[in-house]
């Protein structure tokens, strides 16, 4: 486990009371279960709560009087010291349900980005977290701003109304916000230029690009460390333990070198500026070769958590890229039995993985070819190239030359023509 999550674990998580709207549009259980999850991952503790059941909601508080003052008197016998509604608002209704229940209020979405910015490692991802919230919060400036005062009254000499000190803050405050923005999509669309660049080197390259997405938790980095060597990712049983995509290389069966990517986890109901703020991140699956879904073997809401993985695919433009699906953690009770459409692994017993590789082999069977060739003995400088860029099967010494059966990358079958058998 990194050092991060080690710090986080170290101070004592805060109390937090969860707060939910049921429209009968989602499953509303899953939805605070998931909820409850996120707010562990950012070192907090829910201690309750409390979801109500309404036609509409409620234009200022989104929940009614009597489930807020509910709510109030659970923050004040619980301790807790903020609450979390499952959903997006605006900022009067922050600034309402704050007033309301005299704690700390925080949306779905706000929690989330609060994750994002306590984990992202690397320069990119920190930009792209705050990108996201500035885009979050602008719109929400006046209502979280509870200290900016009001329009100031009409003045004196024919000077008609002046503007209040916290009216001038606010339009300060949206300069400011407007002109960072800017300033970190410029930067972005720069490293979005490196990227670019670098992605096409390794398309020239000819190396296949394996991206392995999913639903958060689902143990994408657990199953990258088991395929290319433990400690090559971080790993932690919370949500969004990654967010910068991670490429490792990893030689398949047949010989063939692939770059496997690690990318951020989904979860339901991503808002999509935040789909938008994390798509360089996620757009290495758009430019992959073949997208492995991974969703948890164990978990019974497996299925919609492929149902939100497609739909995020769907928004990249990955809906022609072969793909397959892998029910992982098959070690733990309850996992699904066999099916024969997904493959069942195992990160931590290592069971399944040569099936998933297998089942990679066959996806890319295309970029190799077996070859059988005798190779004069002043051309053994070939006979590296098998042994580094594909696989080896037989190798005789014969009077000819060196006699090899294997596969080699489709691209360097031409090298090997003259000497084919």
């Amino acid at each position: 486990m990194s050092e991060l999550y080690l710090n986080a674990e170290q101070q004592p998580p805060k109390k937090v009371l969860l707060l939910g709207l049921d429209l009968g549009k989602f499953d509303p259980d899953r939805s605070m279960e998931e909820l409850s999850a996120l707010a562990e991952a950012n070192n907090m503790e829910p201690v309750a709560q409390l979801v109500q059941k309404r036609a509409a909601p409620e234009a200022g508080t989104v929940l009614g009087e009597g489930k807020l003052a509910e709510a109030a008197l659970y923050c004040h016998n619980l301790e807790a010291a903020a609450a979390i509604f499952d959903g997006e608002l605006t900022g009067s209704q922050l600034r309402n349900l704050t007033e309301a229940l005299g704690v700390e209020v925080m949306d779905r979405t706000m929690l989330i980005l609060e994750i994002f910015r306590s984990r992202a490692v690397t320069n990119e991802g920190k930009l792209q977290t705050e990108l996201a919230l500035l885009r979050y919060r602008l719109p929400r400036l006046q209502g979280l701003g509870e200290a900016l005062s009001r329009q100031g009254g009409g003045g004196a000499g024919g000077g008609g109304a002046r503007r209040g000190a916290g009216e001038s803050q606010l339009e300060l405050d949206r300069r400011y916000v407007h002109r960072r923005v800017e300033a970190l999509e410029a930067r972005l669309a720069e490293m979005e230029k490196r990227r670019g660049e670098n992605r096409r080197a390794r398309q020239k390259s000819g190396t296949p690009v394996v991206a392995l997405v999913g639903y958060t938790n689902v143990g994408k980095s657990s199953l990258m460390n088991a395929l290319c060597g433990e400690g090559q990712v971080a790993e932690a049983d919370m949500l969004f333990a990654t967010l910068d995509p991670t490429a490792r290389k990893l030689t398949l069966p047949s010989g063939l070198g692939v770059i496997l990517v690690d990318t951020v986890g989904f979860v339901s109901r991503l808002p999509h500026h935040l789909v938008e703020a994390f798509k360089s991140t996620l757009e290495e699956a758009a430019y992959a070769d073949v997208i492995v879904k991974v969703a948890d073997a164990t978990d019974p809401h497996r299925e919609e958590q492929l149902a939100v993985t497609d739909q995020v695919l769907g928004s990249l433009d990955c809906d022609e890229i072969p793909q397959l699906v892998v029910y992982n953690k098959c070690d733990k009770p309850g996992a699904v039995p066999f099916d024969p459409a997904v493959l069942l692994t195992s990160a931590k017993t290592g069971a399944g993985l040569p099936g998933l590789l297998a089942a990679l082999d066959k996806a890319l069977a295309h970029r190799v070819r077996p070859v059988k060739m005798v190779l004069p003995y002043d051309k053994l400088g070939l006979a590296e190239a098998i042994r580094t860029r594909g696989r080896v099967n037989v190798e005789e010494y014969r009077d000819e030359g060196v006699y090899m059966e294997g596969f080699v990358k489709a691209d360097d079958v031409y090298l090997y023509q003259p000497y084919l058998v």
